[in-house]
């Protein structure tokens, strides 16, 4: 083919002429060849009450080369022949980084850029030619240096995934867990911890490293711990049902020696005393795998319950699994796994679109921030006489309670709700269980009609409340529409797949990292098909302090704080292990009333006869790399702006130079713009362009109807038939209405009240074509924007 040809070729036919023969030459088959492989799903962009997914930022690899299936080796990214043959080589680079992929190429069909990350030849990047491409064995061969993989070590790293004919693989970054995993284990290493944000599939992960070292018999005997029922329940009857007759989960405290899959609560096989110990009934050697499921919790310590199995099974392989590592001078399971073999946090699951974006709602009552003192001798509504001291947002729920705050509380969730939708799943996190059931009562009272039609509609689900409990399966099945509102202490901060929950409020101070990141990963998960797209959280009590916290990834997209009178809406911008060591409760942590699990409930005073109101404060928003702006969106505006257009003309040479306003208008959010926010803070009259002007510029602004209103008094489309000026002035008042990015998109023209001048077709064909109504158009936007 003839060079000027060549250049005439697409993308794809590049692809298909070119590099798939040239790979297929090399040896590799149909099977090791995937191609256009879509990796990521595209993040989920929240704009006001409105959430859709931004298709346009998934990540999508020309080629992907795999050793077996899902084992990948090598990216190729293609260019058509206009391109240099390393012009895709930066942007494969990127893909490789994600997908944990040594060799990467680039190519436009004259010869490929071969780039080695693994420094195993001569030369970390060449060029090479088409005839020349990498076999699969040889890469294969590179690849086993690089990860110091000897033979038998080869036989576990290639066993085979497990696969139920349905088509389904792992997302990339299980792939990266599992695949890293099985390396770290194949070479010798005896302690793994992996790290993986909530509602990323952390026991799915598990399950295939489980069944590879299984079907490879690198693994006989396999032991499963958790510390909640719920989360072995869920574990035995979901992602593992595979192992089928080969499982059993330890109950009773009875051991059967027969089985090679173990699910447990390891508070079910530990005890205080010696007896309760059953997990001694197995020699040290039964077991070669022990996996620990939510390893951050307490039992990280030495003296903890799994560490002291853990410590018994000494000669085993231990993998712990977390989606919050934690660190503390007591407490650390990076001490005892050491670093991670792999992680993938809240912030690369939201950016990829696997996980929920979310609001902040913060709201503050007067109470909590001024404090309470109780006059001298002053008895609660029980007449015991409270002490004199001032009360503060530490004491309250749990020292003191003031009825009328939990009131509020009731109050705000309840408006919240009637905003969005009454039968919107929400779970409301109190400091114990009788803050959780005096919530309960405070929304029934703010839902009477609901509650009065199904008692079900809020319910409390804790640890001591069998009723409650009973219900969690139906509160997390997205089919059930009741319980809609639970309110809970601890039993659901973790392990709950709440698929569809959209509304988590805080009236719990929350002290940990770990367990505020638990509480947040009940929204992450997604559920397109139930509308659930983002989630919001709802804080009474400073727990989203820890944003600020370095240790913290994830940001949300807004975090708002309504005043008194304002709308709490965002402006549109079963049993089986024993508790605790000795045995004697339900595997769950829910606090009575005291400070740990069994406690005696502490003693409270409860007043009823202090106001509580909540008190104005400010809106907080994140620029676009996710740090809190403390500025004000003004000053920030100007700063932004600045920084991209040094002057006023040049701002307006960009504007007036844009093919689409709305492009332009997207790549200054992008930048970090907020011009969302900005527009509730100044006016919603106003487009993006006079908010730009004025803010950053010091411009008068002008309103969009002021605007459409000066074109039609200029009479500036004098040249255009009857019909023609008509659908222009429907564009205007379009324009006043809407804004300039709704009429640059041609479906306006079905759109009321355009549509009723006639159809599309007869539309343009006024303007003399397609041509001629688009320059109609850029010359409306000229007249729109003129000085």
């Amino acid at each position: 083919m003839d060079e000027q040809s060549k250049k005439r070729l697409s993308e794809r036919d590049i692809c298909t002429k070119f590099i798939t023969p040239a790979v297929v030459r090399a040896g590799w088959s149909q099977s090791q060849i995937r191609e256009e492989v879509t990796f990521t799903a595209g993040p989920i962009v929240v704009r006001g009450k409105l959430a859709s997914r931004d298709t346009s930022k998934r990540k999508r690899a020309d080629y992907i080369l795999y050793h077996k299936p899902n084992i990948p080796i090598a990216i190729i990214e293609a260019k058509d022949n206009n391109h240099a043959v390393g012009d895709g080589m930066q942007q494969a680079l990127g893909y490789a980084d994600s997908l944990q992929v040594p060799f990467v190429f680039s190519s436009n069909g004259d010869a490929f850029l071969f780039h080695d990350t693994t420094a195993t030849g001569a030369t970390v990047e060449q060029e090479i030619s088409l005839d020349a491409f990498p076999s699969p064995g040889e890469l294969w061969q590179r690849y086993r240096a690089w990860k110091g993989l000897e033979e038998t070590a080869e036989a576990v790293v290639v066993q085979d995934y497990y696969a139920d004919g349905s088509g389904k693989s792992p997302r990339y970054y299980q792939l990266n867990a599992i695949n890293r995993t099985i390396e770290a284990i194949a070479r010798g290493q005896d302690r793994i911890l992996l790290v993986m944000a909530t509602g990323t599939g952390k026991t799915y992960t598990a399950f295939q490293i489980i069944w590879r070292l299984w079907k490879a018999r690198a693994k006989r005997r396999i032991l499963f711990l958790a510390d909640r029922n719920i989360l072995v329940d869920q574990t035995r009857t979901n992602d593992f049902k595979p192992f089928g007759q080969a499982m059993t989960k330890i109950t009773d405290r009875r051991i059967d020696k027969s089985y090679e899959i173990y699910l447990s609560l390891y508070q079910a096989v530990t005890g205080s005393e010696e007896e309760r110990n059953i997990y001694r009934e197995f020699s040290p050697e039964f077991f070669d795998l022990v996996v620990v499921d939510e390893c951050h919790r307490g039992s990280a310590a030495d003296d903890s319950a799994w560490r002291e199995i853990l410590d018994y099974f000494s000669s085993a392989t231990h993998i712990g699994l977390t989606a919050t590592p934690k660190e503390t001078r007591e407490v650390s399971n990076l001490t005892y796994f050491g670093e991670p073999v792999y992680s993938y946090t809240l912030k690369q699951g939201i950016d990829d679109g696997f996980l929920a974006p979310y609001k902040v709602v913060r709201i503050d009552m007067d109470r909590d921030l001024q404090g309470w003192r109780p006059e001298t001798g002053k008895r609660d509504k029980n007449g015991q006489v409270i002490e004199d001291r001032i009360y503060n947002q530490r004491d309250f729920d749990r020292s003191l309670v003031l009825e009328q705050r939990t009131e509020r509380v009731a109050e705000r969730v309840t408006q919240y709700l009637k905003g969005i939708s009454r039968y919107a799943k929400t779970i409301v996190f109190c400091e114990d269980t009788d803050h959780a059931e005096r919530m309960r009562q405070a929304l029934v009272n703010q839902n009477a009609d609901l509650a009065a039609e199904n008692p079900r509609y809020v319910m409390r689900i804790t640890g001591n409340d069998p009723a409650g409990k009973a219900e969690l399966d139906n509160f997390i099945d997205p089919e059930s529409p009741f319980p809609v509102i639970a309110t809970t202490s601890q039993l659901m901060s973790t392990g709950v797949d709440a698929q569809t929950c959209q509304l988590i409020v805080l009236d719990q101070r929350i002290e940990s990292m770990p367990l505020f990141k638990q509480i947040i990963g009940r929204g992450t998960r997604l559920k397109e098909e139930y509308g659930k797209l983002y989630f919001t959280i709802m804080d009474f009590k400073k727990a989203t302090d820890r944003f600020a916290d370095p240790d913290f990834d994830g940001d949300p997209v807004v975090i708002y704080q309504p005043g008194p009178e304002d709308s709490p809406i965002p402006p549109d911008d079963d049993d089986g292990g024993q508790f605790g060591p000795g045995g004697g409760g339900n595997g769950e942590e829910d606090l009575p009333g005291g400070d740990d699990p069994g406690s005696e409930p502490r003693k409270k005073f409860v007043v009823g006869d202090v106001t509580v109101t909540v008190i104005a404060e400010r809106v907080q928003y994140y620029d676009k790399d996710g740090k809190l702006i403390t500025e004000s969106l003004k000053d920030y505006t100007r700063k932004t702006v600045r920084r991209e257009f040094a002057s006023l003309d040049e701002f307006l040479k960009r504007w007036h130079g844009a093919e689409q306003k709305r492009a332009l208008m997207q790549e200054l959010e992008e930048r970090g713009i907020l011009l969302e926010a900005l527009a509730e803070e100044v006016g919603k009259t106003f487009g993006p362009f006079d908010l730009i002007c004025h803010i950053a510029f010091d411009q008068p602004p002008l309103t969009r109807r002021e605007r459409a209103e000066k074109v039609k008094k200029r009479n500036a489309f004098t040249q255009y038939g009857e019909q023609a000026r008509t659908v222009l002035d429907a564009l205007l008042d379009k324009f006043a209405d809407e804004g300039i990015q709704n009429i640059e998109d041609m479906n306006v023209l079905k759109l009321q009240p355009i549509s009723r001048l006639g159809t599309p077709v007869e539309i343009i064909r006024a303007f003399g074509g397609r041509d001629g109504y688009r320059e109609a158009l850029k010359a409306l936007e000229k007249e729109i924007y003129a000085a």
